[in-house]
């Protein structure tokens, strides 16, 4: 395997235990999305993040790139298949599945998806430290080399009227949040985003966990922040589309190997 001496996070001549896929044709890197988006679910389940219908995850078709694969409407988390999986037109017409789509994950990911060519996949769920922190109507600040990853690279979108179920919503979000990876949805929740299902999970899992340690270091006293050029660097060395994806594998192998039945 080939170790990304560009990432300077890896110092060692050993070779790293994962690599980015490269696919030869359009159906296995179908297939490809489509397995690593079912396990996203898993993953997403495993850590509490459901909460009722709410809550969806996305991945662009390799092929029909106005198209995206979603969750089925009310299907738990802990029990998506990939045989479960719908294929949504930008317009929300369900083009293959079985099951009725979410409104508000069709309203939300077709305004990203849209505007945003660069992003394959998205993240949203009512978590309950990401919703906790976002009724605060704040960004996170780097208290910790984790909150790093976000140093410059979320937004706050300030502007909660209720269940997104129009696409103009969604369309205002994407605007919001620009060439950034993540957002807080005031009053609402996290919203993250990546170039792989891989990297969008893993900086919801981090987010959600950023929003928790804050909330608890606030609970307790006054935390110190970094100043900007320590943030900085820091978002440098942890941050990025590799970085994002790399920190993902563990949860990913994990998941695969206790609930093979995902793939199914």
């Amino acid at each position: 395997m080939t170790q990304p001496t560009n990432n300077p996070a890896i110092r060692s001549d050993k070779p790293i235990p994962y690599d980015i896929p490269v696919f030869d044709d359009i159906v296995s890197e179908r297939q490809h999305r489509k397995e690593r988006l079912a396990a996203a679910f898993r993953i997403f389940g495993r850590f509490g993040f459901s909460e009722g219908v709410a809550g969806h995850i996305t991945v662009r078709d390799p092929e029909h790139s106005d198209c995206f694969w979603v969750n089925p409407f009310g299907t738990p988390f802990s029990h998506i298949r990939v045989s479960d999986l719908l294929l949504v037109s930008h317009t929300g017409e369900v083009l293959q599945g079985d099951y009725a789509v979410n409104q508000a994950a069709f309203a939300i990911h077709s305004g990203l998806h849209m505007a945003r060519p660069d992003i394959v996949a998205a993240a949203h769920s009512h978590s309950l430290h990401g919703k906790a922190w976002s009724a605060l109507g704040r960004t996170l600040d780097p208290i910790t080399q984790d909150s790093c990853v976000f140093f410059g690279d979320h937004v706050l979108f300030d502007d909660y009227t209720g269940v997104v179920t129009d696409p103009e919503e969604g369309k205002r979000i994407a605007y919001a949040l620009g060439d950034r990876s993540a957002a807080i949805l005031r009053n609402h929740g996290l919203l993250t985003v990546g170039a792989s299902v891989d990297a969008a999970t893993w900086l919801f899992v981090t987010m959600e966990r950023s929003c928790q340690a804050q909330l608890l270091a606030e609970a307790a006293g006054q935390p110190i922040v970094m100043d900007d050029e320590i943030a900085a660097t820091t978002h440098r060395q942890v941050a990025g589309d590799f970085a994002s994806w790399f920190s993902a594998q563990p949860l990913f192998e994990q998941i695969l190997r206790d609930q093979p039945d995902l793939l199914d």
